[in-house]
């Protein structure tokens, strides 16, 4: 049975030794084997603000503050919508959520108004 540590982010035992660091087949995810408490402490100190300056968390409210076209389609997401038990997430959109009437949509922090 092997020593390293389970995955961070998805918790699967299946990890392996990649030079210097750990890799997760499942997910992808890779962290140094060395200083993973001292990273997964950063990704817990993570701060997402809305447009206002506002802390987002998981489960929040939020308000569209602009018209933000959907990409692919010729849906146009209006300004005072309303995306319900929101999910903050990593990268460019940090914010997962759904909208009725469109579906599952990933949304930049900077467009959004706590509600």
């Amino acid at each position: 049975m092997s020593t390293l540590p389970p995955c961070p982010q998805c918790h699967s035992e299946f990890t392996y030794g990649d030079g210097l660091n750990v890799v997760c087949p499942e997910c992808g995810h890779e962290w140094s084997a060395s200083g993973d408490a001292a990273e997964s402490a950063a990704d817990e100190g993570r701060v997402i603000k809305d447009s206002v300056g506002n802390v987002l968390n998981d489960g929040d409210t939020v308000t569209v503050i602009k018209d933000l076209k959907v990409k692919g389609s010729s849906l146009v997401v209006k300004v005072g919508t309303k995306a319900k038990n929101i999910r903050l997430i990593d990268g460019d959109h940090d914010i997962d959520c759904k909208i009725d009437g469109i579906g599952a949509m990933k949304l930049k922090s900077e467009f959004v108004r706590k509600a």
